[in-house]
C-alpha cells in the first residue's frame, strides 16, 4: 500500500506528491519514496525540497502533559530545480533511519498510541511551504521481535505505546525521545505486579532493553539487558525477565540485570520470516493474539 503527502500551492500553482515505497522500513534502514511534483500555469523555481520525520511526543510538564510532533530527522533531497508549467517531474530519496528510531508495527499490526510522520517541504521564492503529516510505517528488528515473541509467550499483554521526551539514564542516546511499550503483566504477578513498561534504546551492534515494572507495594522497580542483535536470539528472555519479576514481586528493592551471552534455547526461526516481511504463519498468528489480546477482549474494553 503507498502513503501519500499532498499539498497544492494556491491557484494555478505546483502540486507535490510524495509517494512511499513498498519497502519494509525498520530501525537502522532506509525509508525510499518519491516526490512528484506536477507544474501548474507557470513556471517555478524550486530552491530546496526537504523531508523531515516527526514522532508523536509525549511531553510532561510541571503541571499536566502534552504532545506534539517532535522532529528528529531533517534530508534535502534536490536542490536548485526549474519546473515547467505543466511538467511532471520526479525526485526519487532513500534517506536513512536512525537506530532509536521508534517501531509502529509488530507483526505487521499498528502499535496502538504510535505515531511517525513524513512531512515534504518546498522551498520556493525564498518561501518555504510545508506538506502535510501522513504515517510511515517503522517494523520491528528481528532482534526486537525475539524480545516480544518471549514476553507474549510469558503472557504479557501489549495495551499501550508512546514516545516520552527525554533520555534514559546510563544510556547513550542520539534521539531527544525514547520510546515506552506499556503491558499487563502475566497473570501470576497479578495483586504484586502492576503495569510494566519496555523501552529499546537500539545502536548498530545491538540494544538495551530497560524495564520498568510499578509495585504495588509502592514505587517503581527497574531491571536492565544488554545485547547484540546477533546473541538476541539465543538468549534466554523468558528465563531473565522472569527472573527480573520474581524479583520486583518478592523483595520491593529496585531490580537490576545485566546480560551478555547466554546458552538460552532459541526462538528465531519461529520469527524470523515475519520480521523480514515473508509472510505471517500460525504461529506469528497466535503471538499477535496473546501480545496484542483478541479482538473479543479489545470490543470488551
Amino acid at each position: 500500500m503507498f502513503e501519500k503527502l499532498k499539498r497544492r500551492f494556491g491557484v494555478g500553482g505546483p502540486s507535490v506528491d510524495t509517494v512511499l515505497g513498498e519497502e519494509i522500513a525498520t530501525p537502522g534502514g532506509s525509508l525510499i519514496g518519491q516526490v512528484n511534483l506536477d507544474g501548474g500555469d507557470h513556471d517555478v523555481d524550486i530552491e530546496h525540497i526537504e523531508l523531515s520525520l516527526l514522532a508523536r511526543t509525549e511531553i510532561e510538564g510541571q503541571e499536566s502533559e502534552s504532545s506534539a510532533g517532535v522532529e528528529f530527522a531533517r534530508f534535502r533531497v534536490n536542490s536548485g530545480m526549474h519546473l515547467p508549467a505543466g511538467a511532471t517531474i520526479g525526485v526519487r530519496f532513500q534517506v536513512p533511519l536512525s537506530w532509536e528510531t521508534p517501531m509502529t508495527h509488530i507483526y505487521g499490526r499498528p502499535l496502538p498510541g504510535m505515531v511517525i510522520g513524513l512531512r515534504t517541504e518546498l522551498a520556493v521564492a525564498k518561501e518555504w511551504d510545508k506538506g502535510d503529516f501522513d504515517p510511515v510505517a517503522v517494523h520491528a528488528l528481528p532482534s526486537q521481535v525475539v524480545v516480544l515473541e518471549a514476553m507474549a509467550r510469558m503472557g504479557f499483554l501489549l495495551s499501550h505505546a508512546d514516545v516520552e521526551a527525554g533520555a534514559i539514564s546510563g544510556v547513550h542516546q542520539e534521539l531527544p525521545f525514547y520510546q515506552e511499550l506499556e503491558f499487563t503483566p502475566p497473570e501470576q504477578y497479578a495483586g504484586v505486579v502492576g503495569q510494566v513498561e519496555a523501552t529499546f534504546i537500539t545502536d548498530a551492534e545491538g540494544f538495551h532493553l530497560v524495564m520498568e515494572a510499578s509495585h504495588h507495594g509502592g514505587g517503581d522497580r527497574y531491571g536492565r539487558f544488554q545485547v547484540a542483535h546477533a546473541q538476541a536470539a539465543e538468549f534466554d528472555w523468558e528465563g531473565h525477565i522472569r527472573g527480573w519479576l520474581d524479583q520486583v514481586a518478592a523483595s520491593g528493592h529496585h531490580g537490576h540485570a545485566h546480560m551478555g551471552e547466554s546458552e538460552g534455547g532459541s526462538v528465531w526461526g519461529a520469527v524470523g520470516g515475519v520480521a523480514a516481511g515473508v509472510g505471517v504463519g500460525l504461529l506469528a498468528g497466535e503471538l499477535t493474539e496473546e501480545l496484542f489480546g483478541s479482538e473479543e477482549e479489545e470490543e470488551e474494553e
